[in-house]
């Protein structure tokens, strides 16, 4: 092709580090579509108690990621392509995909980083009104007892938790003896179900934070290697 020296080298580093955008976006892709059907969070999220459901925002954040992974994919095989073909329209095409894609990525991490915990205590509020109904004393119906308990040991027996805190865990775990509930798992975990509903949701979270932020590096640098390599084909003798 017509591109020599620094342009060259340009060249190949754009298609080296958009080759390792296309593989993050195909590892969000893969790790979005795990996180939709993974098996604990599927087990908590489609939970339904009457009229009330497990909050579906967790979802919506999940559903973003597998369309930003998708268009990464896209985007990252035309960065690839428009380099080695040294096209200029394939290359501002490129560009413009990729401001569009840097500014919704500001606006998701903005919005992500305030609502950091919005899942874990909508999730929280959820089990602690579906855990009050259950230990209530004014919840004589028996077909109801049995549902909003089944409801509860779901909750139990994937996160391994029982109870609100350490001294909700103890009493539950005596009323289940005195066979006046059956909440709790058999094995009898006293870990609170707060701080496991915290670490399966906000950590969660945390981890695709990380993995935006160097998503959004690695985007800085395309955009620079792609103005570059279109100004040196612009300015080349051969085109």
């Amino acid at each position: 092709m017509g591109v020599e020296g620094c342009t060259k080298f340009i060249k190949y580093m754009l298609f080296f580090v958009n080759f390792i955008f296309w593989v993050a976006g195909g590892v969000i892709l893969g790790v979005a579509l795990w996180l939709r059907h993974d098996h604990k969070i599927s087990s908590l999220l489609e939970l339904k108690l009457d009229e009330a459901q497990a909050p579906s925002t967790f979802y919506f954040s999940v559903h973003i990621l597998i369309a930003v992974g998708a268009v990464m994919m896209v985007v990252g095989f035309l960065g690839c392509y428009g380099a080695i073909q040294e096209s200029q329209c394939l290359l501002g095409t490129f560009f413009a995909c990729l401001v569009i894609l840097f500014a919704c990525e500001v606006a998701a991490g903005i919005w992500g980083y305030m609502h950091k915990d919005t899942v874990s205590k909508e999730m929280m509020n959820f089990y602690d009104s579906v855990y009050d109904k259950a230990v209530s004393p004014t919840l004589t119906d028996q077909n109801q007892k049995i549902a909003v308990a089944s409801v509860l040991k779901v909750f139990h027996e994937t996160l391994n938790c029982c109870g609100k805190g350490e001294g909700s865990s103890i009493l539950t775990q005596f009323t289940d003896r005195l066979g006046l509930t059956d909440i709790c798992p058999s094995q009898g975990f006293s870990i609170s179900c707060h701080n496991r509903i915290k670490e399966m949701f906000s950590d969660k979270i945390y981890w695709i934070g990380i993995v935006a932020l160097v998503v959004a590096v690695i985007m800085i640098f395309e955009m620079i290697f792609s103005m570059v390599l279109c100004c040196g084909i612009r300015n080349s003798p051969v085109y």
